[in-house]
């Protein structure tokens, strides 16, 4: 190898370093604004509420997930995610209002609860 082509190679290996030099200084500095964007109190409070809702929404994914089984009539709605549920949710309700009957409605509700905490509990008794 002569000294020009070492020359060369060393110039082109100082380049490339100075590039990634420059990638990795971007890098901390893209981090840096990234904590300190974090840490302002209306996006913790943000993070916070969007990590309650997550959570609320696996919740009940897992409970509603069992009614529409492999090609039932409920299949089509998506009962994983509080978002298809939210119109369904909101026609009930609104019909619920209109037709003043929220006294009868919170009742059956109450029975439906009553009834799902005695079915869950007999399931799970090991001795029925």
């Amino acid at each position: 190898m002569s000294k020009r082509e070492e020359q060369a190679a060393r110039a082109a290996q100082k380049e490339r370093l100075i590039r990634e030099g420059e990638i990795y200084r971007l890098g901390v500095l893209q981090s840096k604004y990234m904590v300190v964007n974090a840490l302002h109190p209306d996006r913790l409070m943000h993070d916070a509420m969007e990590h309650a809702v997550g959570a609320v929404q696996n919740r009940f994914g897992n409970l509603l997930g069992g009614l529409g089984g492999p090609g039932g009539a409920l299949e089509k709605i998506n009962f994983r995610s509080i978002k298809s549920l939210a119109p369904y949710a909101l026609t009930v309700g609104s019909f619920i209002m209109r037709r003043r009957l929220l006294k009868p409605a919170l009742a059956v509700a109450v029975l439906a609860a009553v009834g799902v905490g005695w079915l869950m509990r007999r399931k799970s008794d090991p001795n029925p």
